[in-house]
């Protein structure tokens, strides 16, 4: 029950334009999660789909062109490692807490040392927490038993 502008109490009213949805199904959403780490680590990174991220990681002081490179393909190898964990559904919170630890001290080190290179700094936040929310969702759809 709610009140109405006058304070006094009244039936809950439903528009017709109401619509009571459902989670979508807990795979569909591990999936959606898994496919951005395995497009990130194996396109973007292993394949050099996207020399961008190269450029970005070569900002980083002590790292430059060689040892860039190879920190580039151990960080693909590693976003497809969590890729693969997402998928299996084996330790959802920690796999959670992994993506989030990892990501975070991505960005942190990107808007440090790379802010000047990254096309577009605020729009990366704003998507990898959206991002970090959904992989959140999916760790604990899989802790309620989903």
């Amino acid at each position: 029950m709610g009140r109405n502008w006058r304070g006094t109490m009244r039936a809950p009213t439903h528009s017709m334009h109401d619509v009571t949805l459902a989670l979508p199904p807990l795979l569909l959403v591990r999936g959606a999660v898994a496919a951005v780490w395995l497009y990130e680590g194996l396109w973007c990174k292993l394949l050099g789909g996207e020399r961008h991220q190269v450029q970005v990681v070569e900002a980083v002081p002590k790292l430059g062109p060689i040892v860039g490179r190879r920190f580039l393909l151990a960080l693909g190898v590693a976003e497809v490692a969590i890729g693969v964990w997402v998928l299996s559904g084996l330790t959802p919170g920690l796999c959670a807490i992994a993506q989030t630890a990892l990501l975070v001290t991505l960005n942190a080190n990107g808007l440090l040392w790379a802010r000047h290179i990254i096309h577009d700094p605020g729009g990366m936040v704003v998507k990898n927490v959206s991002f970090l929310l959904l992989a959140w969702v999916a760790a604990a759809m899989s802790g309620a038993g989903s």
